[in-house]
């Protein structure tokens, strides 16, 4: 079964009216220390001034504003632009986003072999303990998500990413050398606890290290991680289907990837958010002047300690500041746009999808596994694009709108009296445009939007929150689908899953406010006022 989670082209041509050619700019002064060990890129850029737009609108209504100084490095081609403002964060987000591959590997790696798993290890036929091999791997990431909070707030992302490898590669490791069920439970339990810690920590990271602008793309790459770490493992478990003890190597090339992304976060940057909160601010400075720009590294310390100023700096948040405005406010709307998610049926759409497709006369499962990946990847591939371009809360509510759309349409098909091909093919459009208009908002959106809505002080905890919620509903949801299915049948569990996405689609247009184009900073200024003023 397929375990979803919040699932841009880096690349791309900018309209000139933004951009100057690229000059060289001063040298940042010599006397602030470099941190060791960094991603280093000696591209000095010009600073572009645009104009700003006045946030005048209540907390619901913020509006999006070009940022007051971007770092651009421009390069003239053929008298058009090219933006290349993204290229100091990306190699950092390419690497944390790294776990985003493991945990979509992790996804997909059971997907075939659990049969040939249960006949090597002695369960083969007791459906209980083939569903709790794969579900124990989310109690682990229940657990993780929890105490991710803690981990991000004391040691910050890069050093708990690279600890939290440790389970990941053990886990991976145990599995594969499995000689029992309890082995094998143990290293899954250790392999979701893991991704549990990063499913938190990257979308934190990447929102952190990124240009304002390039927010949004450069976050979408952990959703394109999810995608090709399924794709991969569906094309490796192909051999799966002849070979019955290929589960183990599949599940050994799964600690590769760990150790790649314990090497890669060596060389990655701190936060400049955390170091500045643990009060390391020439290791800040230097940070920023390496990712965004010598023009940007006073403004952005500035904001830093103009927002800490009200919301503290420490770091010791605690989980009860969560009841407290704003967090109780973004702390809702994180638990909520997960709830909806999973209960919109993501899941069980991925797994029904593969009955789907044999309905049709596809009997590779594979094949129609990788049907799906590939959708699903092409939506977020879209999804890069739009997401800084039309905003988050527009793709949200197009993608909840889209995939209500999808869903009634399967109702309609298995509903009526209808010819049985075009039944069936009914049945896989809507099947397919389902998982492909999630890919676009419903999946990367959710897990972008809650860091950036979420305060310095505060992230880990409101994002190891509203994780919770998601794998308690996933958990739920892999339990109790295809037991509905029988009971219910097809049209009244997917009509079912069509209302809650336009539920989600309300929810959206009411509840989440843009945050394109914004700082971190200036949103959590934004948001700080209207509590304040929503309290007097």
């Amino acid at each position: 079964m397929w375990v979803s989670t919040v699932q841009h082209q880096i690349l791309g041509v900018v309209p000139a009216r933004a951009l100057t050619t690229a000059r060289r700019s001063p040298k940042f002064p010599s006397s602030l220390p470099k941190p060791p060990g960094t991603f280093r890129f000696d591209i000095r850029f010009r600073v572009s001034k645009s104009k700003v737009w006045a946030a005048k609108k209540q907390l619901n209504e913020l509006e999006t504003r070009e940022p007051e100084s971007e770092e651009l490095l421009v390069r003239e081609k053929n008298g058009e632009s090219f933006d290349f403002g993204w290229l100091p964060a990306f190699p950092h987000a390419l690497v944390a986003s790294m776990s985003n591959f493991l945990f979509g590997y992790h996804i997909g790696v059971m997907n075939g072999p659990i049969v040939s798993i249960a006949r090597e290890l002695g369960f083969e036929g007791n459906s209980i303990l083939e569903g709790l091999v794969v579900s124990i791997f989310i109690a682990g990431a229940f657990l993780g998500s929890i105490s991710a909070g803690f981990l991000v707030d004391k040691l910050g992302c890069r050093r708990t990413v690279q600890i939290d490898t440790i389970p990941l590669i053990l886990g991976a490791i145990l599995s594969a050398q499995a000689h029992s069920l309890d082995e094998m439970l143990l290293g899954r339990f250790l392999v979701g606890l893991g991704i549990g810690v990063n499913t938190v920590l990257v979308p934190i990271y990447i929102a952190e290290v990124a240009p304002t602008k390039y927010r949004g793309s450069l976050g979408t790459l952990c959703q394109i991680g999810t995608c090709l770490g399924i794709i991969v493992s569906l094309f490796l478990g192909i051999p799966s289907e002849n070979d019955p003890h290929w589960w183990r190597m599949m599940l050994y090339i799964a600690s590769v990837p760990g150790f790649i992304l314990t090497l890669g976060m060596q060389y990655a940057v701190d936060s400049p958010r955390w170091l500045c909160k643990a009060g390391r601010f020439d290791e800040a400075k230097a940070v920023i002047n390496d990712l965004w720009g010598a023009a940007e590294v006073e403004k952005a310390i500035q904001e830093f300690q103009s927002v800490s100023k009200n919301d503290g700096n420490d770091l010791n948040s605690r989980w009860l500041e969560l009841l407290e405005e704003p967090h109780s406010r973004v702390a809702f709307i994180g638990g909520a746009l997960f709830v909806l998610q999973q209960f919109a049926g993501i899941n069980g759409v991925l797994y029904f999808s593969s009955l789907t497709f044999q309905d049709v006369g596809v009997t590779n499962g594979s094949l129609a596994n990788l049907i799906i990946g590939l959708t699903n990847l092409a939506g977020v591939l879209c999804a890069l694009y739009l997401v800084d371009n039309q905003g988050r809360q527009k793709l949200l509510i197009g993608s909840y709108l889209g995939m209500a759309v999808s869903m009634f349409l399967v109702v309609y098909a298995n509903s009526f009296s209808l010819d049985e091909q075009f039944s069936h093919n009914l049945s896989i459009l809507g099947t397919v445009l389902y998982i492909f208009t999630f890919a676009i908002g419903a999946g990367p959106v959710t897990g972008l939007i809650i860091p950036e809505l979420s305060s310095t002080r505060m992230r880990g905890k409101i994002m190891g929150f509203s994780f919770t919620a998601h794998w308690i509903c996933n958990f739920f949801v892999g339990l109790f689908f295809l037991d509905l299915l029988k009971k219910f049948g097809v049209a009244p569990v997917y009509a079912t899953f069509g209302g809650v996405s336009l539920l989600a689609a309300i929810f959206a247009n009411y509840f989440i406010v843009e945050t394109k184009g914004r700082s971190l900073e200036e949103i959590e200024k934004s948001l700080n006022s209207n509590s304040q003023a929503g309290g007097k």
